[in-house]
């Protein structure tokens, strides 16, 4: 069995390891009082083709995916998800979950018209949920 370098600081740096509990289980620590925002577009726009999306963060600083440094992290950005992520893998990569691991900060989008939520994620080195999670709040727009 292999274990990521990260992972084994982690266990060492602590003095008891619960014996139930694996070693990669243990998540990145999020800041106190962090908050993950969508800039634009406004929740109910309205926008008409491409567009562009702008992440907000506030507590924390984004960096490229791989960068173990604390309290920072790199978005993902979730389109009409609706089904909750899983805290125990990393945080999916296809075409409703979108990874921004070079550090962006904003996207241009390209939907198909009609209703869609939009969400963003902020993950941690290994695209791994922060704990506590850091979670936008969804915001539902229209594509004309």
């Amino acid at each position: 069995m292999l274990i990521d370098r990260r992972t084994l600081l982690q266990a060492a740096a602590s003095s008891t390891v619960a014996a139930s509990a694996p070693a990669w289980a243990a998540r990145t620590p999020s800041s106190k009082d962090t908050l993950l925002y969508i800039i634009s577009p406004r929740d109910g726009e309205r926008v008409r083709g491409v567009f562009w999306c702008r992440f907000g963060l506030r507590n924390m600083g984004v960096t490229h995916a791989g960068d173990p440094t604390p309290n920072l992290g790199h978005h993902h950005l979730l389109i009409d998800v609706v089904e909750p992520l899983n805290p125990d893998e990393p945080i999916p990569s296809d075409r409703n979950h979108l990874h921004f691991g070079a550090g962006q900060t904003e996207a241009r989008l390209d939907l198909p018209p009609g209703r869609h939520s939009l969400q963003l994620v902020l993950g941690d080195a290994e695209h791994m949920l922060f704990a506590p999670p850091v979670v936008s709040r969804r915001i539902t727009i229209t594509v004309a």
